[in-house]
């Protein structure tokens, strides 16, 4: 496991004061406070329904919050993610892989390419395939998603994440946030998804902090550096990954001895 360095003297690249986000009489998150620091694995744990997602949706701009300030890089952001640029690049990979059934796996990674900038189709291609080589799908890109397993079309959500302009490095994705990347994989696709997480971690030129929300253990224990656990809308405990076992919180307890019994409610 890759062990990241983080100086939390620093200032945090993203920060979350107070927010607040609620569906009709549903409050999902209660003033939540949460920073992200240049280099770190964090992973959001919890049970189903507790926020998790809407945090990252929050994160990414296309999810508002009810209340509260969001801060990218000590700027605070104003409306959506179409409403103004961040001072970073962030990318989201989402839990269904989110692809172009339509496209090709070419054309749905250089899908922002090919919308947004002027680079050449050849130009494009060329940075296509090094994201798919990246994420182990060199060559794959006449093909379309109905042609590829469930892990491969992950890979390819990954290779698209990473992608990068370099007519507009200013863009270029600082932060992946995964959506329960190995959610409906088996255990040996999930191995190579949660290798792949690690290994853009520390990529040249690959953005090399990360948030993810999962549910899986293996990929909570192989792919964070930090945790924290989100229940009834608030941060209940935040720890290192060597501090699942050790911790005495019974949120986290029941949550990873899956026992239905302890302070986390049951919905049958």
């Amino acid at each position: 496991m890759v062990e990241a360095t983080i100086d939390r003297q620093q200032e945090p690249i993203i920060e979350l004061k107070g927010i607040s986000k609620s569906f009709g009489n549903n409050i999902i998150l209660d003033g939540v406070d949460l920073n992200i620091y240049r280099g770190e694995a964090l992973v959001i744990i919890g049970p189903s329904g507790t926020g998790k997602s809407t945090i990252l949706r929050i994160i990414a701009g296309l999810l508002p919050a009810d209340a509260g300030e969001i801060y990218i890089k000590g700027q605070k952001r104003t409306g959506l993610i179409e409403d103004g640029d961040d001072p970073l690049g962030i990318s989201m990979v989402f839990q269904q892989a989110a692809l172009f059934d339509s496209l090709t796996v070419e054309e749905n990674v250089g899908f922002s390419l090919y919308q947004h900038s002027r680079l050449s189709s050849h130009k494009i291609r060329d940075i296509v395939e090094e994201k798919l080589v990246m994420v182990g799908l060199g060559g794959t890109g006449s093909l379309y998603p109905s042609e590829l397993s469930g892990g491969m079309r992950k890979r390819v959500s990954f290779a698209r994440a990473v992608m990068s302009n370099p007519e507009d490095p200013k863009n270029n994705p600082e932060v992946i946030l995964y959506d329960e990347p190995t959610a409906g994989l088996d255990p040996i696709a999930s191995t190579v998804i949660e290798d792949l997480v690690r290994q853009l971690q520390c990529a040249e030129d690959v953005c090399g902090t990360y948030v993810m929300v999962s549910h899986q253990d293996s990929t909570i224990r192989r792919t964070a550096d930090r945790v924290i656990f989100l229940y009834g809308g608030k941060i209940q405990w935040s720890g290192n990954i060597e501090e699942i076992d050790t911790t005495d919180n019974p949120l986290v307890r029941q949550f990873f001895s899956a026992s239905t019994k302890g302070p986390i409610r049951v919905i049958d």
